[in-house]
């Protein structure tokens, strides 16, 4: 139809109407069903089973940032480390305003046992007893979590891989009141 306009019926304009190929149960809306689809865009994104109940903004500030370089002492989509990641994001989603070190992350936060933990909370690593904390992530679920690497810039790795999982220290959770 030239001009996006509909063709004429017996000389008068064609009516026109909406079609959905989707119906929303009464109560229910267009943008949730948009937010479903996002979960598991996030979820591919993200490497993680995703649900509906997950924090959503978080899922999708993070899957913004991957692939940003990593550049230490910063935190802009042209270049971040580890803490500056993990400072970003929790004012993008959260509005707090966390401080730029991991070893200071860490004093600021409530610990949580490895099996407590939550989308959200904080994973620090140190590279054994008595070392300093020298690398923070952010917890997702099914044992990953995002990250600013050296070696790649922002990713999504796993808990179990051999080097995070020699290196774990300790997960927290940020007061999000």
């Amino acid at each position: 139809m030239p001009n996006g306009k509909a063709a004429s019926v017996a000389g008068g304009p064609a009516p026109i109407a909406e079609a959905s190929f989707f119906s929303f149960p009464e109560g229910d809306n267009p943008a949730s069903f948009r937010d479903s689809l996002n979960v598991g865009y996030y979820s591919q994104a993200l490497g993680i089973k995703a649900s509906y109940d997950d924090n959503a903004s978080l899922l999708r500030t993070i899957t913004e940032w991957l692939g940003t370089p990593y550049r230490f002492g910063s935190n802009s989509k042209s270049g971040t480390d580890c803490s500056g990641f993990v400072t970003r994001v929790f004012k993008e989603v959260y509005g707090i305003s966390l401080v730029h070190s991991s070893r200071s992350m860490f004093n600021h936060v409530k610990r949580v046992s490895k099996d407590e933990m939550q989308t959200g909370d904080l994973v620090f690593f140190r590279r054994g007893p008595g070392q300093p904390i020298y690398h923070v992530g952010i917890y997702l679920k099914d044992g990953k979590f995002a990250h600013s690497a050296t070696n790649g810039g922002v990713m999504v790795s796993s808990l179990q891989q051999p080097y995070y999982q020699r290196n774990f220290y300790a997960a927290g959770r940020v007061n999000r009141n």
